[in-house]
């Protein structure tokens, strides 16, 4: 089985990034795996290729709008080359997904979308209108896809009415080493960073407007009249940034909420902060929760991605409505005050193998289709 896959990761051309450990694993389900990369010139990057059967295709457009036409242009070359690709599959059902729709029509092979977002949430169309038009897009795209496969079971009831209902879609989570962080050492305490706090409540997140890390930070506002040797520790950058601090500044927090960099380990401070916090107003899945309960780390997140399936209410972590501060000061002030026994465990969660068998799955039948319909 020979793939093409549509990418806009840029990490799969640094030799020891996690990306391309990934896709050293896929390239070992199949004969051969060709990745177009979205990328500038600008950017230096040139075509690679590796592990004797895993080619890199960066599409150097000259600006962000050139994206679609590069990959498009470097899709066409594997066809003059004469590359027979059995399926072209795609990171997301927007730009991504348009052009594996375009390409499994040059190449005359079949279509693999994958959802990593809950697209469908209403708040995902209200954040810009260019979420509105991709909302739109994706309906048209999944129509059309031969086989999807979505990181969770909220977005795979989502999907029900916007695909066809012979497609068959594979709900498979996002693969997270757990045992990296179950066995992971204290190397770096937030207890011993910050030990002018009693509680240290984590969050690692991009600061973007979905995060809804505002949120947090006016619940805090509450919390800390009643326990004010609590903090926040988040770490992470974006574009919020600047808004964030400020929010922070004219709230009155700057003694309790500390920003951090991102940190490529958290595990250290997973396993020393009391809670794990997730104010998301939507998410595909939601990494950091199975790495905070991994490191036994219990999580208090809204009702998005893997709440509910992964973060149980009342056993593991505390769920609340998205976006109600009030709902979401009451869980802080339970796990603070020792009010709920939680035990931050996880659920029984996919191994690697089992997780690298069900991707190959999700491609082989896409390819089926091409010889029963």
């Amino acid at each position: 089985m020979k793939i093409l896959a549509i990418s806009t990761d840029r990490k799969v051309f640094e030799e020891s990034s996690a990306v391309r450990s990934r896709l050293l694993d896929y390239g070992r389900l199949v004969d051969e795996l060709h990745v177009i990369v979205f990328t500038k010139k600008s950017q230096g990057f040139h075509e690679d290729s590796f592990a004797h059967n895993i080619f890199l295709y960066p599409t150097n457009a000259r600006t962000r709008w050139g994206y679609i036409y590069h990959a498009v242009r470097e899709g066409t070359k594997l066809k003059r080359r004469g590359i027979k690709i059995d399926v072209v599959t795609a990171q997301d059902p927007f730009e991504v997904g348009f052009v594996a729709f375009i390409l499994s029509r040059v190449l005359k092979a079949k279509l693999h979308l994958q959802v990593h977002t809950d697209f469908l949430s209403p708040y995902f169309s209200r954040e810009s209108v260019i979420n509105r038009k991709r909302v739109f897009l994706a309906k048209f795209l999944l129509r059309r896809a031969d086989a999807i496969r979505v990181v969770s079971e909220r977005i795979k009831r989502s999907l029900q009415g916007v695909t066809n209902t012979e497609t068959l879609i594979a709900v498979l989570p996002i693969f997270v080493d757990v045992e990296k962080y179950t066995n992971a050492k204290i190397s770096h305490s937030l207890k011993v960073k910050y030990p002018q706090f009693e509680k240290h409540i984590l969050m690692a997140s991009r600061l973007s407007t979905e995060k809804n890390i505002s949120l947090a930070i006016r619940a805090m506002k509450d919390v800390v009249i009643k326990y004010p040797k609590t903090g926040l520790i988040i770490t992470g950058s974006g574009h919020e940034e600047g808004y964030l601090k400020k929010l922070v500044h004219d709230l009155g927090l700057v003694k309790n909420i500390i920003f951090e960099e991102w940190q490529n380990n958290l595990a250290s401070y997973y396993k020393s902060a009391d809670m794990f916090l997730i104010t998301s107003n939507y998410e595909g899945y939601g990494m950091t929760a199975i790495e905070a309960l991994a490191s036994e780390c219990p999580v208090v997140m809204t009702d998005v991605g893997c709440a509910g399936y992964v973060v149980l209410h009342g056993e593991n972590g505390l769920v609340v409505p998205v976006g109600d501060k009030e709902a979401l000061e009451r869980a802080i002030a339970r796990v603070i005050s020792g009010g709920v026994n939680l035990t931050a465990t996880l659920p029984k969660l996919p191994t690697k193998e089992e997780y690298l068998a069900g991707y190959k799955k999700s491609w082989e039948d896409a390819r089926k289709k091409a010889y029963f319909c």
